[in-house]
């Protein structure tokens, strides 16, 4: 069996209840904008700061936003450390933050939209925080 065979099928660590209801308050998070990428949700964009855009854009970034959500559902219910998702986790929600962040100080979203992806920006700070804080000896 392979090195990398074997420490995927070691136990990680158990997450803290803390990391596991962050995790499922983000995969409700991730569903519910999800929903509100997909193309008929023009108003739900509008709500919260989003353009809309060509159908094939929005479904694609729909589903990637849900995949997403399906992902933080699944570690926070299983409470397991899967660290290569949380760390992947911790770097799209802080870039999410950074590029609407800079399309803002353009001039080309609403400040709604900053204050939108914030809640991204709270849960990618606990992900790196768990990171840097629970490294394995």
């Amino acid at each position: 069996m392979s090195a990398l065979a074997a420490a995927s099928i070691a136990s990680p660590r158990v997450l803290p209840s803390w990391m596991r209801n962050a995790l499922l308050a983000t995969a409700a998070m991730n569903l519910a904008a999800g929903v509100a990428f997909l193309p008929p949700a023009q108003p739900l964009r509008t709500l919260a700061g989003m353009p809309d855009g060509e159908p094939v854009y929005l479904t694609t970034v729909a589903l990637f936003v849900m995949l997403f959500g399906a992902g933080y559902a699944w570690v926070g219910l299983t409470r397991r450390d899967e660290r290569l998702f949380l760390t992947l986790s911790a770097i799209g929600k802080v870039s999410f933050v950074t590029i609407v962040t800079f399309h803002w100080l353009a001039g080309r979203l609403p400040f709604q939209a900053v204050v939108t992806a914030s809640g991204d920006l709270v849960f990618g700070a606990m992900f790196a925080w768990w990171l840097l804080t629970s490294r394995q000896q």
